[in-house]
């Protein structure tokens, strides 16, 4: 993923306090009418925000055998798995900032937990999004972990998943997501901005939120309503 320091604070910046729904406003203003928003299924786990830049990367349905083992066997198949066939190269090269989006072929497999997105954020990562599933989601939700999925699962990937490729054009919720593009999510679900014209969203997007929040702040004050952070 080639972005500088600049451009990625840059990047960030600019779509900070953004809404998705401001993001996509700026998306039509820009006659992307058609682009970027991910499928409706793709759910918060928790009513969250965030924003960051894609890291992306892709996994596929596993094609290898899964022989017949007694229970302690299985417990040296289950660690040769993840060393060797579900692996997760991308989380050490996460920088602040990223946004870690995951092709998972659409299969309800928990290929994120409790653990290894905690591991994510410590690195930096804003939020997680996926087309499969994530498991551990009382922990990651207690954990205040922005994730959206397309599952709330409950199996590990044992016999399910294999690592394929990081950093590469990723399907997810029929969007095609590249490695900088900047992923912006909330309540609302995700929408994804193409870098080359994120500056160009981003401007018609602080308009349309700037007209929102005049709006909506006459009629706090008309109501008698106490103003609070999304008309300030």
């Amino acid at each position: 993923m080639e972005i500088t320091q600049m451009e990625r604070e840059e990047l960030l910046g600019l779509f900070a306090d953004l809404r998705v729904a401001d993001v996509r406003d700026g998306m039509d203003w820009c006659m992307l009418h058609f682009k970027g928003s991910l499928a409706p299924e793709i759910r918060p786990l928790w009513r969250t925000r965030a924003v960051g830049i894609a890291r992306t990367a892709r996994y596929l349905p596993y094609s290898g055998p899964l022989p017949r083992m007694t229970p302690d066997e299985y417990t040296e198949w289950v660690g040769w798995y993840y060393n060797n066939v579900c692996t997760y190269p991308w989380v050490e090269e996460i920088q602040p900032g990223d946004f870690v989006v995951i092709d998972q072929s659409d299969a309800n497999v928990g290929l994120c937990g409790s653990n290894n997105t905690l591991e994510c954020v410590r690195r930096g990562a804003r939020g997680l999004v996926s087309n499969g599933g994530v498991r551990d989601t009382d922990e990651v939700i207690l954990q205040k972990i922005p994730f959206w999925s397309r599952y709330c699962s409950q199996s590990m990937v044992q016999a399910r998943l294999q690592y394929d490729a990081r950093n590469v054009p990723v399907q997810v919720g029929g969007v095609t997501v590249y490695p900088g593009d900047v992923v912006v999510a909330d309540g609302d679900g995700v929408i994804v901005v193409p870098r080359s014209q994120a500056r160009e969203v981003a401007r018609y997007a602080h308009r349309e939120l700037r007209n929102d929040k005049a709006q909506r702040r006459s009629m706090y004050e008309a109501m008698g309503m106490d103003l609070d952070e999304s008309v300030k």
